[in-house]
């Protein structure tokens, strides 16, 4: 037994929870089990709560920047577990990482220009370039044997024939669950370095990653690289605090820095949000053993679902996740029809997973299923799937 329990049931309903309190609004029914949006179940350790609430004591919230004590947690969490020192003036303090794509995106690139990203990835990237009337230009990941791969040749080949001029890069990768390796991310470095296209790194997830995987940052495969990098990082994943509104992004020339904190000003941002800073400030100097318990609790979850659907769900393919709490399931084995494999999973089992056709055309028959939660829910939720798919014959 660890120090903290991350099998406790809290109930999270009528806190305003998008993830506990919008079936109605989102989905037209409030009898679904939910495992979609990515924050977790999982309360945060005293250490850090105390912090939160002598803040909140004193009583006033005004306008705040981040002091030393700020700027040291957040170097020091990164030099530590990630092997990088982060520069104080390389930092802007934004309110997510999604904002902080789209002013990459408005920073970067012209209407009309070309925005890679790897499908099948987290569906803001597209829906951001799209509203910013940018292209979308897919480098779609090779899915061969339960497991993903970069097409490093469609990659270059895509660059410049479609006129690309930013590249966002997500890693660890939500939805498959790759860690990149250091090869994978230098070859692509190198194709973005030699036709000039700018990289912004989501780094959101790179605390989350199980053994025998390492997360390699961006800004470590050297200094050439980084005249183009756009690195966003955040402790809203690590520590489930989405909700204060707060990241990082690590821009270390200069040049980059000015054109990109010029949209930030563009878009009327300035100082951040005092809780979130607070809370950043007390998870990067006292969230450590937490998270490590916790990434234990979910290399358990991992074992516990990959063993249940071996047992009793075969046809289900389980993509075994590298990183993130976000595990990509493959339904194509129960059924070749989208709609019918949603109307299992909403109205047969009674569960909200994300349909992988947000995350891209090509992967419809897959779902996303958030396991960053007690593990008596994840089997709940398991057992309703069991149920549903055993009362029908699908596919062969």
């Amino acid at each position: 037994m660890g120090k903290y329990n991350f099998d406790e049931i809290i109930d999270r309903k009528g806190t305003s929870s998008l993830k506990y309190d919008f079936g109605p609004e989102r989905k037209g029914r409030d009898d679904l089990l939910p495992l979609w949006v990515a924050d977790m179940d999982f309360k945060l350790p005293e250490e850090i709560l105390s912090d939160i609430e002598k803040r909140v004591r004193h009583g006033i919230f005004g306008y705040t920047d981040p002091k030393d004590g700020y700027k040291k947690a957040l170097s020091s969490w990164y030099k530590k577990r990630h092997g990088f020192e982060i520069r104080d003036e390389w930092n802007t303090v934004v309110p997510g990482i999604v904002y902080s794509i789209a002013l990459a995106i408005k920073a970067f690139t012209e209407q009309g220009d070309g925005v890679l990203i790897q499908q099948p990835v987290y569906y803001p990237f597209m829906e951001t370039i799209k509203l910013n009337n940018r292209k979308v230009v897919n480098n779609q990941l090779i899915y061969k044997n339960d497991h993903y791969e970069i097409d490093f040749e469609d990659f270059e080949k895509k660059i410049v024939d479609e006129n690309v001029k930013l590249f966002l890069l997500c890693s660890p990768h939500n939805p498959v669950g790759r860690v990149w390796t250091r090869q994978e991310l230098l070859k692509m470095a190198d194709i973005c370095l030699r036709h000039k296209v700018y990289v912004f790194a989501d780094e959101i997830h790179s605390d989350f990653v199980y053994k025998g995987h390492k997360h390699t940052s961006f800004i470590t495969l050297g200094d050439e690289y980084n005249d183009l990098l756009v690195l966003g990082t955040a402790p809203t994943k690590t520590f489930n605090i989405a909700g204060l509104q707060v990241a990082n992004v690590i821009i270390p020339n200069g040049n980059v820095r000015k054109v990109f904190r010029k949209e930030n000003d563009a878009a009327g941002y300035s100082q951040g949000n005092a809780l979130g800073m607070v809370a950043t400030q007390s998870a990067y100097t006292n969230g450590e053993e937490w998270l490590d318990e916790l990434i234990h609790y979910l290399e358990g979850n991992v074992s516990f679902i990959r063993n249940y659907l071996n047992e009793n769900m075969p046809q289900i393919h389980m993509i075994e996740p590298e990183g993130t709490y976000l595990v990509w399931l493959d339904f194509s084995e129960i059924t070749d029809s989208p709609k019918e494999l949603e109307r299992l999973i909403a109205d047969e089992a009674k569960l909200w997973l994300d349909p992988g056709s947000i995350f891209g055309k090509e992967t419809a028959l897959f779902e996303r299923i958030n396991i960053a939660c007690p593990r008596s829910v994840l089997e709940q939720a398991l057992k309703q799937l069991y149920t549903a798919i055993k009362k029908h014959e699908f596919k062969d």
